[in-house]
């Protein structure tokens, strides 16, 4: 399968574009949720020292809006995939937040993707890998050599010197 080549550097892919915009309700959809969380957190005296985890949503909200800003801008910034943002996406299930875990994993499938790598190869100025035509293997046949060659061991070769122990007599008497 080959990646289409794009004549504008511009021309983003529709699941680059998925991803910037899922990114990007993901983020609003993260502050909402942290803000609810931490002011639900402080509601209650007895889990006050729970604030900080309750705000850790909210702060990959702000820079899952931040990543999705950049791509979505005309022309869009130099960025490279984040997957580390799509792996943080998928572990706010650990605070309820399926929505944001959905659009973790979508978001890792999409930047498997040739045209989605391609995009991100373009847009940060690095010449995507250019696949070379498969060509069928060549067998390997050695070159004959004479019987007699394979009979005697070359000249170079010679018995390897077993060390004298301690026992064994002088060949040299």
């Amino acid at each position: 399968m080959t990646t289409p080549s794009y004549p504008n550097p511009n021309t983003r892919p529709g699941m680059a574009t998925a991803i910037a915009i899922m990114t990007l309700v993901s983020g609003i959809v993260n502050v909402i949720w942290g803000l609810v969380a931490a002011g639900s957190v402080l509601s209650s005296f007895v889990f006050a020292c729970l604030v900080p985890f309750a705000i850790l949503p909210t702060v990959l909200g702000v820079f899952e809006i931040v990543y999705a800003a950049k791509l979505l801008f005309t022309p869009p910034q130099p960025v490279k995939p984040s997957t580390t943002m799509a792996i943080l996406e998928i572990t706010t299930i650990l605070f309820g937040n399926v929505f944001s875990m959905v659009v973790g994993i979508l978001s890792l499938v999409f930047y498997n993707d040739p045209q989605v790598r391609d995009y991100f190869a373009r847009l940060n100025g690095l010449v995507a890998p250019e696949t070379a035509p498969e060509t069928a293997a060549q067998p390997f046949v050695p070159d004959a050599a004479p019987d007699s060659a394979m009979d005697e061991p070359p000249a170079s070769e010679s018995r390897p010197r077993r060390r004298k122990a301690a026992g064994d007599p002088d060949p040299s008497e």
